[in-house]
């Protein structure tokens, strides 16, 4: 996790807004990982430092639909978090870079990440950094894995910790 947080520092250095973007279903279990974490930060809604401002977004299983949201919002950065099979035990994380996204799946999206991901990155002329959290089960009705808990925890602090470090 600790060369994570410095890829996700240095990847974000030059930000001037971020917006962040949890994606996923709370209906299947670890594949809530990414609203999970953009939850925590919940109730601050935006948040205006000297340089740096950042807006939680949370994408559920039909992020496209917060796209025109996020293009006004008009971020240099767009940092989306989301289960992933990344073939690793349960609550590994991994920052997926946007070449892979094809060779990668994602658990319950009614559009392809990346075809939402190229799209804004296209749109709006910024960088975009997906943060992949292995889930252990996806099953309909099922709760988040301890394995997974513990990750959205981890996955939340370093966020937290990067952007405040930013301004």
């Amino acid at each position: 996790m600790l060369s994570l947080k410095k890829t996700l520092k240095s990847k974000l250095k030059e930000a001037k807004r971020v917006a962040i973007l949890g994606v996923g279903s709370d209906l299947r279990g670890d594949d809530a990982a990414g609203i999970l974490v953009a939850g925590r930060f919940a109730g601050q809604g935006s948040k205006v430092k000297q340089r740096l401002k950042y807006r939680i977004f949370i994408g559920a299983t039909a992020p496209e639909n917060l796209s025109g949201q996020i293009k006004r919002f008009n971020p240099t950065h767009l940092v989306i978090i989301d289960a992933a099979d990344l073939g690793k035990p349960a609550g590994q994380v991994r920052l997926i870079e946007r070449q892979e996204l094809d060779g990668i799946s994602f658990c319950t999206h009614r559009l392809p990440l990346k075809v939402m991901v190229d799209y804004l990155v296209q749109s709006i002329n910024c960088a975009a950094i997906i943060i992949g959290i292995q889930p252990k089960t996806i099953s309909f009705g099922s709760r988040p894995s301890k394995a997974v808990e513990k990750a959205v925890a981890k996955v939340y602090s370093m966020i937290k910790e990067v952007l405040r470090s930013l301004h």
